[in-house]
């Protein structure tokens, strides 16, 4: 006996989710697979606990690292007891490597929803322009125009908090009331301008309520506490989440099944129908394997998950994997790369503080190569910056005892932080691919990376924490210093690209839908659809593909065309 839906969808993070929800909405029977465990709203073990509820004041052992995140906790900070719990186990999920590629993730309900950084800044025509106006790979089959209003159903939505400034390239949204700029990045806001009237100061966009409207914020929605505990998953629901926003809002409409530890193989593909009817699917827990059959299939694994799913998908008529006529699958492999920035001290603010622990800082869009006159010539594309400035920890020296318990209680100096967040162009070369000869414990071929940055982003990083140290100089600090520390490629957790957007079947994976051009009723609307990679984070762009998508699909099948 089949067991059939309507539409499926692989994946429950951001793009998955919101696919979910969009097909329920309409209608549609919908089954949701995740190859993780369950997170149910709420199960955030380490939300409430405080650092010295933690063991080892909330760090993980040496020993724990060297066994089970040797490669997740590269950079020497991301794994904690705070976020152990959305972290995969590097030996129970290897990957290998050409080139260091630094794959972040956890495999659970929600996915990285749970734990993301929640910056949603919109793309702009400058960015969807930007490959055909460089000569670079392909042109974006969409622009600006396509998508705007698709930004303002998911920021309506989603509740994305921000300021309106005007920016071309930054377009503005449909914002809720700002986390508004502290005094110390107040003047750091005035003072650049003055210098430097093209780079922006502004308060983050980020999708944490700072206002909580029940009639638009559907789901498990509550307002921001500003507790600065969002990588744990927030028990308010106050950032937007898989958990707290668009599961509830499906499972309402009574369409959606929902199956964890489900282990997507592959697409399975009819020769004689010419499409995809269905997935197959491995229990992770009993290793039964299941075919559910379904007439849309939605591809939101991730960037890389998707791409191991369609590459893993193969048949006489796809022998390189499914959609893959373009030999585009699994290329041109994109991230942001950071680690480079700047910090100083700002003197003559020692009496003003703060209250709270805002969720996110400011953000400094894109201001070089936007036109003519910010035209580089070293390298191609931009940068943005992402920051904050407090109130840093007292330590002073040579005290001990009461005196030194009396001290350290007093806030610090005010210190100005930049990060800066870079693109990385979409190199035909950058790649994962799939070894069919070492399998995983569940008999999934091991994803393999080659990609790395190259001569344009080093270019730019030199650029990036120049501009960062004159701001900081402008704003008036001492002791500045820059950083320049290069990053592997996935370090940012912004993979996008293999399983590009296209206008032309022979060099993309999809069309300007999302809907892959060789099997028209799949459709990937997670970070693998991307033509560039832009500097800005991209979840806010896969929601709004998503739900235009989804929007597309239903009005094909009711047109009889799908």
């Amino acid at each position: 006996m089949q067991i059939q839906y309507d539409a499926i969808v692989i994946g429950s993070g951001i793009s998955g989710g919101y696919s979910a929800m969009e097909l329920c909405k309409k209608g549609y029977k919908t089954l949701m697979l995740e190859r993780g465990r369950m997170v149910e709203h709420g199960d955030y073990p380490t939300a409430h606990l405080d650092t010295w509820d933690m063991p080892n004041q909330g760090k993980v052992s040496r020993k724990e690292v060297e066994e089970h995140y040797f490669k997740q906790n590269r950079l020497g900070w991301w794994v904690n007891e705070d976020v152990k719990p959305f972290i995969n186990k590097d030996d129970e999920y290897p990957y290998d490597e050409d080139e260091r590629f630094d794959w972040i993730r956890g495999h659970h309900v929600g996915g990285r929803s749970v734990m993301w950084g929640r910056h949603c800044p919109r793309w702009s025509d400058y960015d969807f322009d930007a490959n055909r106006r460089d000569g670079i790979a392909v042109d974006w089959p969409i622009r600006y125009k396509d998508i705007e209003s698709w930004y303002d159903y998911v920021e309506t939505f989603v509740g994305v908090a921000g300021q309106a400034e005007g920016l071309k390239q930054a377009p503005d949204g449909r914002f809720i009331a700002p986390f508004p700029l502290n005094c110390v990045e107040r003047k750091m806001r005035a003072a650049v301008r003055e210098k430097y009237p093209n780079r922006v100061v502004t308060p983050c966009r980020t999708a944490n309520l700072s206002e909580y409207n029940p009639e638009v914020h559907l789901g498990t929605r509550g307002q921001c506490l500003a507790r600065n505990r969002c990588k744990r998953g927030c028990p308010f629901g106050a950032f937007f989440s898989t958990q707290s926003a668009t599961l509830p809002v499906a499972r309402e409409t009574g369409n959606l099944t929902l199956k964890s530890d489900a282990i997507v193989m592959e697409i399975v593909y009819d020769e004689r129908l010419k499409k995809a009817t269905g997935v197959m699917v491995k229990d992770a827990n009993t290793g039964e394997v299941t075919t559910y059959y379904a007439r849309l299939i939605f591809c939101n694994a991730s960037t890389v998950g998707t791409a191991a799913i369609l590459l893993n998908s193969r048949s006489e008529t796809f022998p390189n994997g499914l959609g893959n006529s373009s030999g585009e699958l699994g290329h041109n492999l994109m991230d942001h790369h950071y680690g480079m920035g700047a910090s100083g001290i700002l003197e003559g603010y020692e009496e003003e503080y703060y209250k709270g622990r805002r969720p996110k800082g400011f953000f400094i869009p894109p201001f070089t190569n936007i036109d003519e006159k910010t035209k580089q010539g070293e390298y191609l594309r931009n940068f943005s910056y992402q920051g904050g400035a407090s109130r840093m920890n007292n330590v002073p020296e040579g005290m001990i005892g009461s005196a030194l318990k009396a001290e350290i209680f007093k806030p610090g100096k005010w210190r100005i932080n930049m990060e800066c967040f870079g693109e990385i162009l979409p190199y035909h070369e950058n790649k994962m691919y799939l070894n069919f000869d070492k399998r995983d414990k569940h008999g999934m071929p091991i994803i393999t990376f080659d990609a790395k940055l190259r001569e344009n982003e080093i270019k730019m990083r030199e650029h990036g924490v120049k501009c960062a140290i004159e701001m900081l100089e402008a704003a008036g600090c001492t002791n500045i210093r820059g950083r320049n520390n290069v990053t592997a490629v996935g370090a940012c957790i912004h993979e996008m690209g293999t399983a590009r957007m296209g206008h032309d079947p022979k060099s993309s994976v999809l069309n300007r839908w999302n809907q892959m051009h060789d099997v028209p009723n799949v459709f990937v609307t997670d970070g693998a659809c991307m033509t560039s990679a832009g500097t800005q984070n991209p979840s806010l762009t896969y929601m709004a593909l998503a739900a235009r998508a989804v929007d597309y699909a239903d009005k094909q099948i009711k047109a009889n065309k799908l």
